[in-house]
């Protein structure tokens, strides 16, 4: 059975959403709902979802700014954006980015299940042209993967080598060196870079306030977290956001 993560800040949208998937007759499960693109985004980091339903408009982070995230991702799920507007901007935009679908509100069954099974034949098709591996990664197995995978589970907020060392039954000495031979980067130098790389998706992304960014990210100290972003990128917070906002 596929699994379908549903995006709508009105959880009674949602739960006509859910009914309407059920009622279309296709193998589909919710398996989870969020209220706003950015803890859509940071539930998908722990789990998968075969299908991402996303509004358009919403607070914090809305359908569009998640939906860009989205095909960054190395593992990408299909997308169908539902929304109240018919705009030609957001059915360009839906277009371009090569969603399946985009349904007006409120959703009928027959619209969901033509759909799903749009949805389902693309699935099928992707399975069939996957080819099996050679052989298996041996980096995929590595202690290093296993701790790249265990910090990118804790991130954004900090983690140290003997946390991580004790996740993977290595000397946190031993592991120190591993990580540089192979990363190519101290571990951490590598923790803040993915620190600030969340810090930097907040601030362009999300309405969040810098303190609140701050916290997110694993600071508790504001003027430590504005000097260490702009030690790293040259900008303060403030100064990166206004940036991106002029850019737009």
């Amino acid at each position: 059975m596929s699994s379908i993560l549903l995006v709508d800040d009105e959880r009674w949208v949602r739960t006509a959403l859910r009914k309407v998937i059920e009622r279309s007759g296709h193998p589909y499960q919710v398996v989870m709902e969020c209220s706003n693109g950015l803890e859509a985004l940071e539930w998908l980091e722990n789990h998968a979802a075969s299908v991402v339903m996303t509004d358009v408009k919403m607070p914090v982070m809305d359908g569009i700014a998640l939906v860009q995230q989205l095909r960054e991702r190395k593992q990408q799920p299909e997308v169908v954006m539902i929304s109240g507007y018919d705009d030609f901007p957001y059915l360009q935009f839906a277009l371009r980015a090569q969603v399946v679908d985009y349904l007006l509100k409120p959703v009928e069954v027959d619209e969901m299940s033509k759909c799903l099974e749009s949805i389902q034949g693309r699935l099928s098709k992707a399975q069939a042209d996957a080819l099996p591996p050679a052989a298996v990664d041996e980096f995929e197995q590595s202690p290093i993967r296993q701790a790249i995978h265990y910090i990118h589970s804790a991130l954004p907020g900090d983690i140290t080598l003997q946390e991580v060392a004790a996740k993977v039954h290595l000397n946190p000495s031993y592991l120190s060196q591993l990580f540089k031979q192979q990363m190519k980067v101290n571990f951490t130098d590598y923790v803040l870079e993915k620190r600030m790389e969340k810090a930097k998706q907040l601030l362009s992304q999300t309405t969040l306030r810098v303190s609140e960014i701050a916290e997110r990210v694993g600071y508790s100290d504001l003027a430590y977290f504005s000097n260490t972003y702009k030690r790293l990128t040259g900008m303060t917070p403030s100064e990166y956001r206004k940036s991106k906002s002029t850019c737009l």
